[in-house]
């Protein structure tokens, strides 16, 4: 495992929510697989993963209100990590 495969944790209001029922959600690399995802959250975080379900977003342009600027998001993919009853996540 040479590669970083975890970005970084993704918080939000949804997310938030999401981690009161055990399921943090992560910003990890596009070609990460599922094993890879939960092995790497298991190394850096210390924690017993029991599932592992991913979305990935296709990205695009988007033209910004009021101006004549266009905003280019990259396709990226997301993971959301079921954890052992009673574990956590510590997110910064």
């Amino acid at each position: 495992m040479d590669k970083k495969i975890i970005i970084k944790p993704l918080t939000t209001e949804k997310t938030t929510r999401m981690a009161e029922q055990n399921r943090f959600v992560l910003l990890v690399e596009r070609d990460a697989r599922k094993p890879e995802i939960a092995a790497a959250v298991e190394k850096k975080y210390g924690v017993h993963v029991l599932a592992v379900r991913t979305a990935t977003t296709k990205g695009g342009s988007t033209y910004v209100r009021g101006t004549r600027r266009v905003v280019k998001e990259l396709p990226r993919k997301k993971a959301i990590v079921t954890l052992k009853a009673g574990e956590r996540i510590e997110q910064v």
